[in-house]
């Protein structure tokens, strides 16, 4: 069960980095940059 929860933890911080990203992405196109 702790490996489940470790697992679903960490993808669910790289879902938050990849919108991060994705985020920064389209701010810098929508500015021009």
């Amino acid at each position: 069960m702790s490996d489940g929860h470790h697992d679903f933890h960490g993808g669910g911080f790289a879902l938050i980095v990849v919108l991060f990203i994705l985020l920064i992405i389209v701010g810098a196109s929508f500015c021009g940059y």
